[in-house]
């Protein structure tokens, strides 16, 4: 099953439509898309017995917003692709590195971004939405506490994260724009193995990071397992689940993202963000 967020309101994607959940429920499941995570089994159940058939009604794909648009909690994963870690010159953790982005910088798969400086990096991630409460769950329950998958943009501005001497990784990932997700979110089941995912992302011709999620750290189920043995994951928490080597901050030279150019971040079988960004009210700042 694929959910969407569609100007405001919660849809199934089906074929070349989209089928409006409330309309079709009867009233049965608000217009809210997310509403709908507190009852997402219920929501599970209505969307397999529905009308296969029904494709809905054609729909423009930039009218898609963030699939999840208000989550409680969003926490991310830091250092968690080998190859990342190699290209940042460290020792991979030895449990996950957890820090958070805020809720005021999600955005969707289309939306313009405004950069805030010249220092501002990509970094593609596999993003995993909770369905059920999960609390202290072991990993092998993990999995069953999971909604569905998205793509995602930890977009870090690496000054103000890497300033001072305690790092600000949680405010440098969270200036307004800075989590695209979308263009839907996609239940596991519809995946052939949700832990060995192709991901990358581009500018124009140019990719800039191609991996596959097998290539993790700690997969899915172990990040799940260790955040909640810590802090409840509530229905609609996201989770950004880190990104492989290929970030513009670890180049020689290093690169950043610029006005005018569009960053497309792409998981096959899930889709592709592709975000148009500008210039903010800041940009550019002095060395």
């Amino acid at each position: 099953m694929r959910m969407a967020n569609l100007d405001g309101r919660l849809v199934v994607l089906r074929g070349g439509g989209a089928v409006d959940v409330e309309e079709a429920s009867g009233g049965a499941f608000a217009s809210d898309p997310q509403a709908v995570f507190d009852r997402w089994p219920e929501f599970l159940a209505w969307a397999d017995s529905s009308d296969p058939e029904d494709e809905g009604k054609p729909y423009d794909e930039r009218s898609l917003g963030a699939p999840v648009p208000r989550p409680r909690q969003i926490f991310a994963i830091g250092l968690n692709y080998h190859d990342h870690v190699a290209e940042s010159g460290l020792k991979p953790p030895e449990h996950p590195s957890v820090f958070t982005k805020y809720p005021t910088s999600l955005t969707g798969p289309y939306a313009e971004i405004a950069l805030p400086s010249a220092y501002t990096d990509w970094e593609v991630e596999l993003v995993v939405a909770i369905g059920q409460r999960a609390h202290d769950v072991s990993e092998a329950e993990a999995w069953d506490h999971v909604a569905g998958l998205t793509v995602g943009q930890d977009l870090s501005e690496r000054r103000i994260q890497l300033q001072g001497a305690a790092p600000q990784f949680s405010l440098g990932k969270s200036f307004p724009g800075f989590s695209p997700i979308g263009p839907s979110l996609v239940t596991p089941d519809e995946l052939p193995d949700p832990d060995d995912l192709e991901l990358s992302c581009a500018i124009g011709d140019e990719t800039l990071q191609l991996a596959r999620t097998r290539q993790m750290v700690f997969r899915v189920a172990e990040q799940i397992s260790w955040i909640s043995r810590i802090c409840p994951l509530l229905p609609g928490d996201l989770i950004f689940t880190g990104t492989p080597a290929g970030v513009g901050g670890a180049r020689d030279p290093r690169r950043f993202l610029a006005p005018g150019e569009e960053l497309r971040s792409r998981i096959p079988g899930i889709g592709e963000l592709r975000n148009r960004l500008v210039a903010g009210p800041s940009y550019p700042t002095g060395p």
